[in-house]
């Protein structure tokens, strides 16, 4: 089974220009979604992590799953108010203005290893303002994991540094 051919590409989405990669067909297809949760386990089977993040939302799809089969930790990174407890945030610079992200104060212990999970690496400045979150609480990042990367965007170089690896590539 080819996952390529799972995801449905929408063009021009959410502006003209942009070749949207929809996974939610892939979500749909339970055998497919299981072969993409089994492909990413098993890209990092020889890592060695205490626990996932992943950020809002599609970072959840992915890693949630992960999480439950590999029997580790699963924290949320989410955007401002959407989490209960005390906060850590990280201000981060778009193409035309800022964005934050937040996670739980006490989610991550200082010197524990880190798997990021993410859908998708586009220009690399979600996954960037994670990572310094993570070490911000004394995490640390042993890798970087994406089921899509959009290699001409180059994000990969934004996350220089770190392990980063990706399942599907266009």
């Amino acid at each position: 089974m080819n996952l390529k051919d799972k995801i449905r590409v929408v063009e021009d989405f959410p502006k003209e220009g942009i070749s949207f990669k929809d996974i939610t067909t892939l979500l749909q297809d339970g055998e497919a979604y299981k072969k993409a949760i089994d492909l990413c386990i098993d890209e990092v089977k020889d890592e060695e992590f205490d626990i996932i993040v992943g950020p809002e939302a599609r970072g959840f799809l992915i890693g949630a799953p992960m999480s439950y089969a590999t029997k580790k930790g699963f924290v949320p990174i989410r955007k401002p108010g959407k989490l209960p407890y005390e906060t850590v945030k990280y201000e981060y610079e778009l193409e035309y203005g800022t964005d934050t992200l937040e996670i739980h104060r006490d989610s991550i212990k200082p010197g524990q290893k880190v798997l990021i999970v993410d859908d998708l690496l586009a220009t690399g400045g979600t996954t960037a303002s994670t990572i310094k979150l993570i070490e911000q609480l004394g995490g640390e990042v042993i890798g970087v994991l994406f089921l899509i990367e959009l290699t001409f965007l180059k994000g990969k170089e934004v996350l220089k540094g770190y392990d980063v690896k990706s399942i599907i590539k266009y």
